[in-house]
């Protein structure tokens, strides 16, 4: 049954990649859509659910980069961002607008295969917890382990997976302060963008701003002076 096998959005303006990208992922296993433009991607994801999105950061109109940093305000569906420019710098700035993970083209597709395995297994979904949910607490923001959400005010707030597991993994074990390679491992965060501790360093300011009152001067996800990060909840 389709309906149990994930659901892949491809959006590329390249007509050729568009169609081998189609082709090879559905061969392996996986429903796939493709869009031409982020106008297009829009109104697919507007009738359709996805489990991870493919986007090419370099097309005519709006671009990759500016889609993904607009579709995060209101998704946390996975999206593995594609580009043929390949700086340190770049990817940074891919992860800093949303992308869970970065893909520098021409690639091998085996690699693109196993980065979307990959994302798709860090993705968190909800469990029925027995004992009632495992909830941390910051100040005004909440945080359930089982179901991997976020709560503000009372307000659910939208985490990117990868923002998800690092929270998790933080939240698992308050008071423990981990390395950066230590939350690479655990996570994959940056690891496969090839970002490293910078990559990191993004993704813990991007939970900041949504669970610090004040980000600059943080109070529950603080740095450790050469150690790295540690959550100190209520």
């Amino acid at each position: 049954m389709t309906a149990d096998l994930p659901h892949i959005l491809v959006v590329d303006d390249d007509d050729r990649l568009r169609e081998l990208l189609r082709k090879y992922l559905s061969d392996n296993g996986f429903v796939v859509i493709s869009a031409t433009d982020a106008a297009n991607a829009r109104a697919k994801l507007a009738s359709l659910a996805f489990d991870l999105i493919i986007l090419d950061l370099m097309m005519p109109g709006e671009s990759g980069l500016e889609f993904a940093a607009d579709y995060r305000k209101s998704s946390t569906t996975p999206i593995l961002m594609l580009t043929a420019m390949g700086e340190a710098e770049d990817r940074i700035r891919g992860l800093e607008n949303g992308a869970d993970d970065y893909l520098t083209k021409p690639f091998e597709p085996r690699e693109l295969l196993l980065r979307v395995n990959n994302i798709l297994k860090r993705v968190v979904r909800p469990t029925a917890a027995d004992d009632g949910p495992r909830l941390v607490h910051m100040g005004t923001a909440s945080f359930d382990l089982d179901r991997g959400q976020l709560m503000v005010d009372g307000q659910p707030v939208r985490l990117t997976t990868v923002e998800v597991q690092l929270l998790k993994v933080l939240a698992e074990r308050p008071g423990a302060p981990f390395s950066r390679d230590d939350l690479i491992e655990r996570t994959g965060a940056g690891a496969d963008a090839g970002g490293g501790g910078r990559a990191v360093d993004v993704q813990v300011t991007r939970l900041r701003r949504k669970i610090e009152t004040d980000p600059k001067l943080p109070r529950y996800l603080q740095t450790v002076r050469g150690k790295g990060y540690v959550l100190t909840p209520d």
